[in-house]
This record gives structure tokens, C-alpha cells and sequence, in this order.
């Protein structure tokens, strides 16, 4: 496999989402699992840092880098075999999402995490942070779903290694037990994952979705802990959208969102039966009158259509937020994602501890929203120089010891990369990055491995 320095090809992979520029020493690009053996053993031969990518859609700079080789693994993209009956997909590093799911379709089956950029985030990528998304508040995040994984060593071996979950296991640590978690959100500083097993769900028949918006973010955060609590539903997503979401999500909503209107929640929920769609409805559409829902705002989206219309409605926020920040690069600001969660109940507690930190740092106002479900929102801040960028990090930083101080925790699905690690601290004690870093000296004893992510 060539290693090319050309220095375009180079420009071209030294940027990801968190605004973050690394212009890696050469670029490497993988069409197997053999050229990815080859090129580590080359590289812990010569003590070569590589850094593995797919899309480069990471938040937190954790897949460019400006040390040794960047390997993409964006061609490794087949589907190497679905097995219908015991709903496993095995696929390469380098299928996005979005392109899995639509095969899988065909077959009336769904992998079930699905981050916002699915349509760009690989399954490596996802796998490398445990990625997590709307539907995750029923499903759970990516580890949950990935049954095994081939992976490259840091010595350029190869191994599989696949779940193991008797009812009872006494060997060992239980840190030991299932090495697929070594891999999963280890953000690829511990092997390089070239295959996966995937473990599937059934393609619902019908999904109904609700935009419900709200008089203000405290009355819309409430109804997601009333929601949490009714014993009788469960929803499949429940997305909170601030008032400055709640505007840029109308240029792709049917129509402008009304002034009374300054939040929403957005919910799926998914009928077992076409029977059982009107009780689902009025379920929804009770709760949130107890909790004063705008109800002349209320948006309903269940066919196909409407719904890839919200999906759409939902996605252009962020899209939006990424487009500002990259317009602030050259003046040396850029966006700035949170990606802290707290326990559900807790969260319009976190959002007011945010808004004291930002007031006393005199940091401008995010856009925020993101998955209310799980207590995980995301704020995005545009910084549009560096003495704003400050500003921003100073907020940021406060509000991160409050939001550990309440339970919570620093990354609920970004990892820490090279933008957060400096955080790490902040959530693992002395003893627990001791241990993270024994793991790391085990698995890649010369430090070849994504330098600089997590630790």
C-alpha cells in the first residue's frame, strides 16, 4: 500500500468536524484488512505514528492527526454478509451507516444506533467512540450492538474476537472478560477494528413522530421526565430543541414554528400494531396538554415521507451550526459542541448551571439540543475569534464541573479525542488513568496507535 506526502492529498485529510486542523506527514488508503496488517507492521518498524479514519466526522479532532501516517479506511466499505435469522451483519470499517441501513431494509432490518451524520459516520467511526444518536434512549449506544470484531494489533497481527455472555463468568477480572469493550470507544488508540460483527433489530412496520413544542425549555424538559415516567409508552426518541433549534429547524419544517412557541420535544414512539396508532397518539398528545404544550403547533409525521421530512427538520440544526463555525476558522474561531450528560431527571438543573457559566464568562449564547431522553444535550457555541473561543472554553470548563458534581458525565458519545482529553481528569480518578494506561501500554507498547486521543 502507498504511502503518499503529496501535500493536497494531506490538506485534504487534516480536517474533521471540531474544527481542528492536523495536516498529517503522509496518508495511507486501505482496500483490506491485509493492506492494514502490512502498513502497522511498517509502521511499529520504523515507530511510524498512524492514526485510522473513516469520514472524519469526529467532534473532537480524535481522526486527524499531524503526527506519522493518517490510514483511511473510508474504502473498506462491503457488506461482507447478512445472516437473516440470527440478525448479524459482518461489514468493513467503512460503510457509513445510512448506506447499511438502506441495505438492510430490503431484508426488514435496522442497525439500530443512528447518529446524526449517519449518512457520513462510518461504523469504525462509530465503533471507535461508541457512537450513540436519537434512537438510543431505547436501544442504547453502539457497544451494545456490535456481537465482534476483527482487529489489527499494534504489532500488525490479527485477531477476531467475539462476545461471550454465559448467564454466570468467575474468570478473572471482569475488565478482562469481553474484549470487544476494549475496542469499542477506545477511539482507536488499542487496535484497529478492519471487520465487525453487528447484532440487528427488526425494521418497525410503522413509526409515528411528534413535534410538540412548548412555551419554554423548563415545561418541555418536564414532559420528557413525565414521559420517562408513564409506564404505559415508551418512546423510541425524545430530542429536545431550545428556542435557537427551534428557529433554524423551521427553514425545513412545513411551516415557521409560532412565536408562542420556544421549545420542542420531538418523539417517536412505534405502534405494535396499525390499531394501536390512534391510542398512541392520544396517549402523547394528553401528556402534553398537562404540561402546556403549544397543542396548535403540534406536528404529527407517519408516512415515509413526513417522516424523512423531520428527519431532515432535525439534522439542518446541526448542519447549520457546522456551516457557521467553519465561517469563523480564518479568524481563529469555529463551533464548539458540548457533549456532557446528566441523569434525565437532573438535566434542566445542568442547563441552568450552563447559562450561570456562560453569563459570568460572558461567553455568547448556544444553540442547544439533542437527546433530552438521556439527559444529554448537545450546546453548540459559536466562537467567531479567539478572544471569543476563550470565553467559550473558560463556560464550558465550569460547566462541566457542575455537570460531574450532579452525576453526570464530560462525553456521552463524542469521546474525548485530542479536543477533550485534557478533561479526563475531570470524570476518572488517578487510579482509573492508571489503569487506562496499562491497557494502552499492553495492547500498543510503542505508542504507535492514534497518539494523542484519550490520553
Amino acid at each position: 500500500m502507498v504511502v503518499t506526502r503529496d501535500p493536497d492529498v494531506r490538506i485534504a485529510h487534516s480536517r474533521d468536524v471540531s474544527g481542528l486542523e492536523l495536516v498529517p506527514e503522509g496518508v495511507a488508503r486501505a482496500t483490506s484488512a491485509d493492506d492494514v496488517g502490512d502498513l502497522v507492521r511498517e509502521c511499529v518498524a520504523s515507530r511510524t505514528p498512524v492514526t485510522a479514519a473513516g469520514s472524519q466526522t469526529s467532534m473532537t479532532g480524535a481522526s486527524i492527526t499531524d503526527r506519522g501516517i493518517l490510514l483511511s479506511l473510508r474504502a473498506m466499505d462491503r457488506v461482507i454478509d447478512v445472516d437473516v435469522k440470527r440478525r448479524i451483519a459482518t461489514v468493513e470499517p467503512g460503510i457509513t451507516i445510512g448506506n447499511l441501513n438502506r441495505i438492510l431494509a430490503e431484508q426488514g432490518l435496522l442497525f439500530a444506533p443512528d447518529p446524526t451524520s449517519e449518512n457520513d459516520a462510518t461504523i469504525g467511526g462509530a465503533i471507535a467512540c461508541n457512537a450513540s444518536g436519537a434512537r438510543s434512549l431505547y436501544f442504547g449506544a453502539t457497544r451494545s450492538h456490535v456481537a465482534g470484531v476483527r482487529v489489527i494489533h499494534a504489532d500488525g497481527s490479527d485477531s477476531w474476537y467475539r462476545r461471550f455472555r454465559p448467564e454466570k463468568n468467575a474468570v478473572g477480572y471482569a475488565a478482562a472478560q469481553d474484549p470487544v469493550d476494549w475496542f469499542v470507544g477506545s477511539e482507536g488508540t488499542l487496535g484497529i477494528v478492519v471487520e465487525a460483527e453487528l447484532s440487528l433489530v427488526e425494521l418497525p412496520a410503522s413509526t409515528i413522530g411528534l413535534a410538540i413544542p412548548f412555551p419554554s425549555v423548563d415545561q418541555a424538559l418536564a414532559f420528557v421526565v413525565a414521559a420517562r415516567a408513564s409506564g404505559g409508552r415508551r418512546a423510541r426518541c425524545l430530542e429536545l430543541f431550545d428556542d435557537g433549534a427551534l428557529r433554524l429547524s423551521s427553514v425545513h419544517a412545513r411551516t415557521p414554528w409560532s412565536d408562542e412557541s420556544r421549545a420542542m420535544i420531538y418523539l417517536e414512539d412505534v405502534p405494535a400494531s396499525e390499531i394501536e396508532s390512534d391510542s398512541i397518539l392520544d396517549h402523547w398528545l394528553q401528556l402534553s396538554q398537562l404540561h402546556d404544550a403549544v397543542e396548535s403547533d403540534i406536528r404529527a409525521y407517519q408516512s415515509t415521507s413526513d417522516l424523512r421530512d423531520a428527519r431532515v427538520m432535525r439534522h439542518a440544526v446541526p448542519s447549520a451550526m457546522n456551516e457557521l463555525g467553519a465561517s469563523f476558522r480564518k479568524a481563529g474561531g469555529r463551533k464548539v459542541s458540548t457533549d456532557w450528560a446528566v441523569p434525565y431527571e437532573k438535566l434542566s438543573d445542568a442547563l441552568k448551571e450552563s447559562d450561570r457559566a456562560i453569563a459570568r464568562h460572558r461567553a455568547p449564547k448556544p444553540v442547544t439540543y439533542g437527546h433530552a431522553g438521556n439527559g444529554h444535550p448537545h450546546q453548540n457555541f459559536i466562537a467567531e475569534n479567539e478572544e471569543s473561543l476563550m470565553k467559550i472554553n473558560a463556560a464550558v470548563d465550569e460547566t462541566l464541573h457542575a455537570i460531574v458534581a450532579l452525576g453526570g458525565t464530560v462525553s456521552a458519545e463524542h469521546g474525548l479525542g485530542k479536543l477533550k482529553r485534557h478533561w479526563l481528569p475531570l470524570q476518572a480518578n488517578a487510579r482509573q488513568i492508571e489503569v487506562m494506561k496499562g491497557m494502552k501500554n499492553a495492547l500498543d507498547p510503542h505508542g504507535i496507535l492514534a497518539p494523542g486521543n484519550i490520553l
